[in-house]
């Protein structure tokens, strides 16, 4: 029997290895928090990147929607398929600069200042848009990236220790309003954690690697 669309998971991998990393078959579930928990060495970052194909796997295959990224335009899967990791790309100047750049680079207006701010609110970010980033702290340019990365609304939002730099109370309202946010926009998230508290309390779908 088939199942409908909306049941089906977004992303699946199958004989999936590389660099030596064999993962076992997994299923991404649609619109949901799908957090990946697993020892240093396991592979998860990794596998946040051969999904949206930032690396190329040595076997296996990775399927959005049942197709084979392979056979997906690079740039247009990984604007699907936003990966936001530990590594923070923002431009010299403000908060607002970064945003009007990053929409520019995608040939999109720019947002409005209260859009801006929805996003920065969203990520547990209470900084003002003109504030400069090359002031910023790691964790405040941390959740600068990640609120830009989530007003694109990507269909999967690929996210890498998005809480690591966080209090416990910033957090927990962080994955409160991602969570929110993503049922809302019907969006599916993957991210890995090392939090297991935090991953089996927000978790829709919880993976463990080994």
């Amino acid at each position: 029997m088939s199942h409908p669309a909306s049941l089906q998971p977004i992303l699946t991998t199958r004989d999936l290895s590389f660099a030596g990393i064999r993962y076992p078959d997994i299923a991404f579930q649609r619109q949901e928090i799908n957090v990946i928990c697993g020892p240093s060495g396991c592979g998860k970052s990794t596998l946040l990147r051969l999904c949206n194909r930032t690396l190329v796997p040595a076997t296996g295959q990775v399927c959005l929607d049942g197709q084979d990224i392979r056979a997906c335009d690079p740039l247009q899967l990984r604007r699907e398929v936003l990966l936001a990791g530990q590594e923070v790309f923002l431009f010299d100047g403000s908060i607002a600069d970064n945003f009007r750049q990053f929409y520019a680079l995608r040939e999109l207006p720019e947002p409005p200042q209260n859009g801006m701010r929805r996003f920065l609110d969203l990520c547990a970010c209470p900084l003002s848009t003109d504030s400069p980033c090359g002031a910023l702290s790691g964790g405040e340019r941390q959740r600068v990236f990640l609120a830009v990365c989530l007003s694109f609304v990507p269909r999967v939002l690929l996210l890498d220790e998005p809480t690591s730099a966080l209090d416990g109370d910033t957090a927990r309202r962080f994955m409160t309003n991602l969570r929110d946010f993503a049922a809302q926009h019907g969006m599916s998230v993957i991210l890995v954690s090392h939090d297991r508290e935090l991953a089996t309390r927000f978790a829709g779908n919880l993976l463990e690697l080994a």
